[in-house]
């Protein structure tokens, strides 16, 4: 525990260390950083409102529930777990929910159940994509997002089958 608590701080001091070993103004590179980062969080916040509003909107609605249960008996045809569907069509929306997602099936079904390990593997192999694309083309302005739409949603849901299909294998 004391070596995680002085790691950060040996951290910064290294690296002032090494500007002033270097010959540079710290402080002043120091204010530069703040002053881009500032602007740059002022230039994306409109985007990263929107996708809060949009993701918070989508699961207020309960159309999670209604896709949920419209989709479930082809998954259940195809003898995939309905109970990990929810966290399948969130993750490439949000993280955070569907980390929440993740949190509510260990905690009902078990870390050790083939639901939780599958539901992990998705968490960990999935991405935010439609976050990503929405923040990141968004604050550069990028309008034509539909192949990299398609591409990204594409490996998400070949990171699910293929995590329902190693978990199957290995557990």
């Amino acid at each position: 525990m004391y070596i995680a608590n002085i790691i950060l701080p040996l951290m910064v001091l290294g690296i002032v260390m090494y500007g002033v070993y270097k010959k540079v103004d710290v402080f002043d590179v120091f204010i530069v950083g703040v002053k881009e980062g500032l602007s740059m969080s002022l230039q994306i916040f409109p985007t990263i409102l929107a996708m809060i509003v949009s993701v918070n909107i989508f699961l207020k609605s309960n159309l999670l529930q209604d896709i949920t249960i419209y989709l479930q008996p082809i998954f259940n045809f195809l003898n995939f777990p309905t109970e990990i569907l929810p966290l399948a069509i969130l993750r490439p929306i949000s993280g955070s929910s569907s980390l929440i997602m993740l949190n509510n099936i260990l905690s009902t079904y078990g870390v050790d159940s083939f639901i939780g390990r599958v539901a992990s593997v998705i968490q960990g192999s999935t991405d935010t994509t439609i976050y990503i694309l929405g923040l990141y083309f968004g604050s550069v302005g990028v309008k034509k997002i539909k192949y990299s739409l398609l591409v990204g949603l594409l490996a998400d849901l070949s990171c699910i089958i293929i995590s329902l299909i190693v978990v199957s294998i290995l557990f």
